[in-house]
């Protein structure tokens, strides 16, 4: 039987674009399809799910957060990153963006902003969401 695990790698997606307004009207379009609704939405930014839009020129039109199951591991994603051809683009260290939130960015060949994030001590619901195609 195969089984597909969702919910462990991928913590959220930004995506920086010229036009926002004209991004909202498509991600609002295709979203309303596949039943993701958006969430806080402001002149400059919007988010659903974990899918972050927001406006502006960017050395990286791609940030990708991976999640980590400790601060060990953003430490070590970040020394095997640089070690790989990676450049740095914020070393390991607590953000500001909530309590807990402990991160590390690096730019990776082609430019793409990538992080490693663990958001802290927490309790899960479940390790993941297990699929089982029909």
């Amino acid at each position: 039987m195969m089984e597909f695990r969702c919910g462990r790698l991928i913590d959220h997606l930004h995506l920086v674009v010229r036009d926002l307004e004209a991004s909202k009207r498509f991600y609002k379009a295709v979203l309303g399809v596949v039943g993701v609704p958006f969430g806080m939405e402001t002149d400059d930014f919007f988010e659903a799910d974990e899918l972050f839009v927001s406006h502006g020129e960017a050395l990286s039109h791609v940030h990708l957060a991976f999640q980590t199951r400790d601060r060990a591991m953003v430490d070590a994603f970040h020394k095997a990153a640089l070690a790989a051809g990676g450049r740095d683009n914020g070393a390991p260290g607590e953000r500001q963006y909530h309590p807990g939130y402990y991160a590390a960015f690096v730019l990776d060949p082609d430019g793409n902003n990538i992080e490693a994030v663990f958001h802290g001590a927490s309790t899960r619901s479940a390790d993941a969401v297990v699929v089982t195609p029909a």
